[in-house]
Order: C-alpha cells, then structure tokens, then sequence
C-alpha cells in the first residue's frame, strides 16, 4: 500500500482537477484499510517534498480515529515514535504544526487508557529546550491538548502556568510568546476552578507586551488573542483584574483609537471596553477610568465608517454601544461628560461630530433617564436644533434620538408635546427617505404614551401619515403604520374618523403574498389589531371576520415576523372581544401552539485547523469515516423564532384570560408548554411564559370550581405556577422576568387570600429575603466579587419595586399575623432606605411600609422609632412623591401606632410643623390631597 499511497498523495497535489479528483477517489477506498495507518505515517517521516509530508500527516489525523483501537500494540508504539520524531526532528513548520494535531487526538483515547504515559513529561522537556522550534510546538500541543484530555493536566497545573508565562516572557523567540499566548487562551477556557483561574491575573502584563509585539509586527490577527483571553477573564466571577483593569483599559483604547488598524481587531478592542462597563462597572469607577474611556468613545461616533465595512464592526457603532453599556451600569458617572461632549459638538463646524452630539444623548436616554429628565430643556434643545440641521445625517440623527427620549424619558418628555410634536411633523416631509423612516420612528414612540395632549395634532398628523402610506416605498410604509399604531392608541375613540379608511388601506396590504411585501404585511396585520382596539368591540365586530381569515391565511408563508405580529394581532382581538374571542379559539390556538413547538434553527460555527485548509487538504474529508470532533467556535439562534414564541407564548395566555372556561379544551397543552417556556434559554420567551402562567391560573380556576374534583386540579395548577414563581425569583438571571414573577405572586395572593397560599408562605418568604439581600441569581452580576459594597451600587428600580410589593400582599392577606415574617424582611427592606440610597430607592420603602402599616396594624408600634426619623426627613424631600409618600405612611403609623407615636410627636411636633408650614407655603400648587390627608391624622392624634 506504501507505495501506491506515495503516487497518490503526489496526484493529489497536482492542479490538474481530474488527477486530483481521481486520487482522492482512491485515497477514500485505501483509508478504509488500518493499514493506510503505518502507510500514512511512513510517507510523513520519508516523503521527499513537504507538502506530501503534511499531506500524509492531515489524512492521519481523520483517519486515526476509526482505525486506532483496531491497531496492534507495535503498530501504535510506531504511530508515536514517528509523530514525536517529527515533532522534533522535523524542518518544515507546517508539517511540525500538522503531526502536533495528529498526536492530539491519539492522545484522546491513548492517554486516558495509559498507552502514552511519558507524552506529557516528553512535552515538559520539549518546552524547556534550547532549540526555538521545539519550545513552539510544544505549546501548540499544550493548546490543542486542553481540548482532548486536558483534565490529565490539572495535577500539573501550578508547574503548567509558571511554564507559559516563561514561554510569554521569552526573550530570544516572538513565534514562542505568541504559541505561549494562543496556550494561555486555550488554558483559560478549560479551567473552571476558580482558585487556578486566579492565577491566570499575574500572566496579563505579558500579555499586553505580547500583544503590543504583535500589533507592530502587523500580526493583528494574533492581538485579537489576547482580547479573547480578556473577555474570558472579564466574564469570570472570580475577581481576576484587580489593579490591571487599567492597563487593559489603556491597551484597549490605544487599539480602539488607531484608525491603522482592521476593523476587526478595533472592534475587540471596543467589546473588551463593552464587557468591562457591563461586569467590572465599579472597577472602572474605582480606578477614575470612566472619563478616558468616554474621551474615546464620544469622538468615535464621529469616526466616517468605511462604506465596504461591515456596519457591525464599524467604530461608531461599537462605541455606542459600549456608551449605551456605561450609561446603564454608571448612570451618574457617564452623563454629564456625555452631555458636554453632546453641548460642545453640537456647535461643531463638522457635521458627523453634531450626529455625534445628538447620538450620544440618545444612546444614553435609556441608561441615564432619571438624569436626563432633570436636564429635559437644555437637552432638547440640542436636539431640536439638529433636527433643523441643513445636513441629512444630522437630522436623522436627531429624530431617532427623539424616539429614544420618547422610550425611556416618560412621562416628562411628553410635558414637551408643544415643541417636539411640530418638528416631527416637519420632519415627516424631510427630502431624505432615511430622515423620514426615522421621524416615524419618533412619531410612534412619542404618541404611544400621549392621551388627549394629541387631539389637537390628530387632524395633520393623520393627514400626513395617510398620504404618506399610499405614496411611498414599502420600507417608509412599514414605519408609517408603526406610527399610525400609536396615533390610534393615544387618540382611542377620537380615532373613530379614521378608522375606516386605515382599515381599508389595510386590507390591500393583507393580501400580499410576494417575499418583499410580507413584512409590510406583518405591520398592516398588528396596525389591524390597534385600531380594534382603539375603536372598541361594537364597532369591529362586524367586520372582524375578514379581517381574522386574513391574518390566518398568512401563516401559510413561511415568514417567521408575520406569524409573531399576527399573534399579536390576536392578542389585541382576544382584549377587546373578551368572550366573544371564543369562537376564534379552534382556528387561533393551534396556530399558537405550532409557534410555541418550533425548532429553534441554532446555527453553529466550526472552527477547523488550519492545516486543513492548504491546497485545499480538506477535500479528503468528505467522506463517512472522519470522525473529528471540531470546536464549536459559536452558536447563534434565528432571533425571528424567538419573537415569534414569545408573541405565541403572550397570546395563548391572554386566550386563556379572556376566554375563561372555554379555554378547557387547551387548558392542558397550554400549561405544558408554559411549563416549558418558562425555563427557557431566552428570557424574552420566559418572561411571556411567566405572565402567561398567571392567567391560566385564572382559566383553570374558572374551568374546575363548578368540577366534582375541581378544587383538586386548581391546587394542582396552582402547585405548578407557584413552584415555578419561587424557582424563578431566585434562580433566573433576568431581572425583568423575576420581577412579573413577583407581580404576579402578589395579585395570586390577592385573588386567592393566604388560605390558599399557606403552604408556599415559608419558600415565598425565604425567596423575598434572597432579593432583598440582593443575593439571588439575577443580581450576581452586580453584586459579585467585583463590586463591593459601595453605598451608591447601582441596582434594578422596576425589579426592587416588584419585590417591595411583595410585602403589602402579605399584610394584607395576613393582617396583624404577617408580623413575624415582617421582623425578618424589616432590616434587609431599610438598607434600601439609607440617605446614600437614590430618592426612589426611599420612595419604595416608604411606600412599602405605609401600606404594610395600614394592614398589619399594631405591630407596627415596635418600629416608630426607626421609621419616623426616615418619615421626617422624606416629608422634608425635594420630591413631591416622597413627600406624598412619607405624608401617607405617616398617616398610618400614626393610626396604628398607638402610645409609641403619642410619645415620638409629643417630642417632634414643632419640626413637623416647620416641614408641614414649609411645605405649605413653597410646595401649595404640588402638595396632593394624600398629603394633607396624612398630616391631619397626626394632628387629630395630637389633639
């Protein structure tokens, strides 16, 4: 075979195609034999030429697999020998690179069994060796053999990382630092423990000068190795950077910033800056690293992208982005550089630095909203002025900034309709397509959360949106029924006038079949579903039927956004039918549940060896026997998917919700897979299966109360929503999910009294102490080793909210008994009262204790003395809902207090009345009528 195996693996390398067509042909049927093993290994130690001998080497390592096991115990002994001898005796590196992956996977199955003993003391003295070449491959063996047997290392580990950081410190070899580097990666993403992770932090300092080598020598490829190395670090929980986050932070800007570089390695560079805002946010705090990061940034978002570059890797993007991560993580740090980098360039004389002004406030907006809304006018003038800039970019810019502020900055944007509803509706008319797809954009999500404040726009704004939506491209349509969307829900029965002519255009568009037009089909299909909603069940009864039978037939196309909106569609339908939804339920919920059962279409990203991938090697591997196991590199999921089994998920609970008792034929499959999503990988998909369960809940109590042994299955149902609930509030990682879970186990506590909640009070308690302590698995991220206890941690407003409603649901349902428990949330529950705490953080607590004092009742005498200071100082706040707040809670305590609240007031009456005369006479116009309220109780008490 030898012989014929030479002749062929010299055809295979000829460019004639046939001849190398020919040959692989039979290098298929010979590999089938063990033999082809020996054969293979004799051509790579004596074949004349190269590329013959590296050719022998790739076709063994995929045939190596299947044929080891069956070799006799010299035939292995001789695979070895030769596989080391060419290692290290071997002139070509190509070929040294091709036998090192060879000896990796023999050493997956040889090793484990004990067949190659010596291998790692042979790489240990191949490591230390004098020749250059033999120190190489030996690390590139140390990397590839963490992917196969790297658990053989781990009593060898401590002697393992004082070798590569030797080999990263190198002085005499760049090729022996940068395997050394491409180790180390490798290295990080076997280790697990974090005590030898740890260890991983001396390395970083070489490795930014490897690095920094590299990036001179034009090796970026090899840089972006260390970036990878970084982010494994930066992910860690173990606290890996310490004092180094500065120099990484310096490396990292410096590449960000060199317009020389690819866009690739730039783009690392900016991620690492990205991961660290999201993971080490109090790091870059503690080490004043926040200002030269946005020094960087800011003036990215001006940087012109290259119109061939990829948009994802383009600067400007990856810096808002990582601005957009600051501004969420670093609020108070971030905006007030970003607003005098937005004020400064917006008088810019460049037009890409005044896009960049208005960009940078609306990439912030999310993240730094309760600031900004302090800000709203100066703030909107810088962007109301670009909105009138004679450069396109500019005013696009400005008008998907407004959309922005129109998201995050409710309800005080909407006090600003006057000025900001006019420069959109100019903008509606801009000469640029792009400014006005924008400017719908804006119009939509500026209206949403209007109410009559539109009436007076309602006539030219519909105006405008109905001429535009005959008159322009599909693309422009899309985004004019978006806004049409929320001009119905902001005008509701004002809408009436034009409901008829929106629903006629619509019906045009829920019709088309052709790829290009169904996601104008999509957006017709929900605008459908908001104008029903607006002009109510009488009005679109009549004619809904066509409209239903429309968006049916649309599920016959194949197209993932359609069926997501047309769930939606029925969602809206279910509202506003209520029992009259019953009818659709046979045709409607089948849909949902094909939706809900879909393959998730992941895609994965094979990382091959190189070595495959010269002269086209990779040929031979087509056929069944190539039994490698490639690195999974990436996985990535079919995000339409997942919006459409969220939208199904969503609407087969408000089914359930509105139609009651005759949702029993689906009560169980629903709860199946609600049950299912509601552990599902994706939180967009567990937070609908999260307010999903609740409602068939509220079904399954409807179905069995008139049942002989229906109270047995609701404890059944209720049994699954409420271990599911309490798992939730601990264990999932997403903080909005556990908030609705939290919502929705204080209205079940509501709806069904402590009778029927008595058995899950211990876990529910226990779970509510976890979040309270801030110590539940969606916290982590804040509140690991990398932040400490800094009284100003930032930490999730909507998610505390949740959970402090919690204990009001008790009260209530408890009474005066709930006070036992409350003994053991009352100090976790005033950390968040601390005068460090944000305003809102004392709001809720205040707010908190005011309904758990009206319904607990005299056990709250035991805590005046800690709580009516805390009240004092909140009546005396800047907020008039702290006020409102602590005058209400100060109410309470006085009603149910007793002889504690007589003995505090009799000592603290005149500064209450300061605060209450101060009040009165700066804050008359604010003060609400719960205020006085609370203040009159303790002055009757008084009396």
């Amino acid at each position: 075979m030898a012989q014929s195996l030479e002749l062929l693996l010299i055809q295979f390398l000829m460019p004639d195609n046939d001849a190398r067509r020919q040959a692989e042909e039979q290098i298929k049927r010979l590999a089938k034999d063990p033999q082809v093993v020996p054969a293979l290994v004799h051509h790579l130690r004596t074949a004349k030429t190269p590329n013959v001998r590296q050719l022998a080497a790739v076709l063994l390592r995929k045939k190596i697999t299947g044929h080891w096991a069956k070799l006799p115990h010299q035939v292995k002994q001789l695979v070895k020998q030769s596989l080391i001898e060419s290692i290290t005796m071997e002139h070509s590196a190509p070929v040294r690179r091709a036998s090192a992956n060879v000896v990796s996977i023999i050493a997956k199955y040889a090793v484990p069994a004990g067949e190659w003993p010596d291998l790692l003391s042979f790489l240990f003295q191949c490591s230390q060796s004098p020749q250059e070449d033999h120190r190489e491959v030996a690390l590139i063996l140390f990397s590839s053999l963490t992917e196969t047997i790297g658990s053989t290392f781990r009593p060898h580990f401590a002697e393992l990382q004082a070798l590569l950081l030797k080999c990263l410190q190198d002085e005499t070899s760049n090729r022996v630092r940068v395997a050394a580097l491409k180790a180390v990666g490798s290295f990080l993403e076997f280790t697990n423990d974090g005590a030898e992770v740890v260890k991983f932090r001396e390395f970083i300092p070489s490795i930014l000068n490897v690095s920094r080598q590299c990036l001179a020598a034009g090796e970026e490829d090899v840089a972006i190795i260390a970036f990878e190395i970084f982010d494994e670090l930066i992910e860690s929980p173990a606290p890996l950077l310490g004092d180094s986050v500065k120099s990484i932070v310096q490396f990292s800007l410096e590449v960000s910033s060199s317009q020389n570089l690819e866009s690739n390695t730039r783009h690392q560079a900016i991620q690492i800056i990205s991961w660290l805002a999201k993971y080490k946010a109090n790091s870059l705090k503690k080490q004043k690293l926040v200002t030269p990061i946005l020094q960087v940034m800011c003036p990215l978002l001006a940087e012109s992208s290259n119109v061939d570059e990829d948009d994802d890797l383009a600067p400007d993007r990856a810096a808002a982005e990582v601005i957009d991560t600051m501004a969420l993580n670093l609020s108070k740090h971030v905006f007030p550089l970003v607003f005098e980098f937005a004020s400064l360039s917006s008088q810019n004389a460049n037009p890409k630095f005044r896009e960049a002004a208005v960009t940078a406030l609306g990439v912030v907006s999310e993240g730094c909203a309760e600031l900004m809304k302090d800000k709203l006018e100066p703030v909107l003038q810088i962007v109301l002025g670009a909105m009138r800039d004679p450069e396109q970019m500019v005013r696009g810019a400005a008008s998907f900034a407004l959309g922005q502020f129109a998201e995050h900055l409710q309800p005080e944007i909407i006090s600003h309709y006057a000025s900001v509803l006019p420069c959109i509706l100019n903008a509606l008319e801009d000469v640029s397509d792009e400014v006005k797809e924008k400017s719908y954009y804006a119009l939509a999500a500026f209206c949403e959360d209007m109410g009559v404040e539109i009436l007076p726009f309602l006539d030219p704004l519909m105006g405008k949106l109905l001429a535009a939506l005959q008159n322009s491209s599909r693309n422009l349509q899309e985004t004019c029924m978006s806004a049409i969307g929320s001009v119905a829900a902001a005008a509701e029965q004002a809408f009436f006038p034009y409901a008829e002519r929106v629903l006629e255009l619509m019906k045009v568009f829920m019709v088309l079949t052709n790829d290009e037009d169904l996601r104008a089909r999509a957006r017709a299909t929900e605008l459908v579903g908001i104008v029903a909603m607006s002009v109510g069940r009488t009005r679109i009864d009549p004619i809904l039927p066509a409209f239903v039978e429309a968006a049916i037939s649309g599920f016959g196309l194949e197209f993932s956004e359609l069926r997501e909106y047309t769930h939606g569609f029925f969602s809206n339908v279910a509202e506003i039918m209520d029992d009259g939804f019953v009818k659709y339920l046979p045709h409607v919920v089948p849909l949902g549940f094909s939706s809900c059962n879909l393959d998730d279409g992941s895609a994965v990203d094979i990382d091959e060896s190189d070595d495959e991938n010269i002269n086209g090697f990779g040929e031979v591997s087509s056929d069944d026997e190539a039994h490698d196991e490639p690195r999974v590199r990436n996985i990535s999921i079919r995000t339409g998917v997942l919006d459409e089994k969220a939208a199904a998920t969503q609407a087969l609970g408000l089914f359930a919700q509105h139609t009651k008792h005759s949702y029993a034929p689906y009560l169980e499959e629903s709860l199946k897979i609600l049950v299912r999503h509601s552990g599902y990988f994706h939180e967009d998909v567990r937070l609908q299966a999260i307010i999903a369960l609740k409602h068939i809940l509220t079904a399954a109590h409807a179905i069995f109360q008139c049942q002989n042994d229906g109270s047995m299955k609701a404890k059944e149902v209720l049994d699954t929503v409420m271990n599911i609930y309490i798992k939730t509030m601990t264990e999932d990682d997403d903080k909005e999910v556990v908030a609705h879970a939290c919502m929705s186990i204080a209205d079940i506590i509501k709806d069904y009294g402590y009778m029927a909640l008595e058995p899950y009070m211990s876990q529910l308690v226990d779970a509510t102490l976890t979040l309270l302590r801030e110590e539940s698995a969606c916290q982590q991220l804040e509140n690991g080793s990398d932040i400490d206890d800094d009284d100003d941690a930032e930490h999730d407003e909507i998610l505390m909210d949740a959970v402090s409603d919690l204990l009001p649901a008790f009260a209530k349902s408890m009474g005066s008994l709930f006070a036992p428990i409350f003994a053991k949330l009352f100090e976790p529950l005033m950390k968040f009262a601390r005068a460090s705490c944000p305003p809102q953080d004392r709001t809720m607590v205040v707010a908190c204790l005011a309904e758990v004092a009206q319904d607990m009742g005299a056990p709250i005498a035991s805590y005046i003395d800690r709580l009516m200071p805390l009240v004092l100082k909140e009546l005396a706040s800047s907020s008039a809902t702290n006020r409102r707040n602590a005058a209400f809670c100060a109410g309470e305590l006085a009603k149910n207090g007793g002889e504690s609240t007589l003995n505090f007031f009799h000592s603290s009456i005149i500064d209450i009345t300061l605060i209450y005369c101060e009040g009165f006479t700066h804050y008359l116009g604010i003060l609400s009528q719960m205020m006085l309220s609370g203040i009159m109780q303790l002055v009757l008490l008084q009396g």
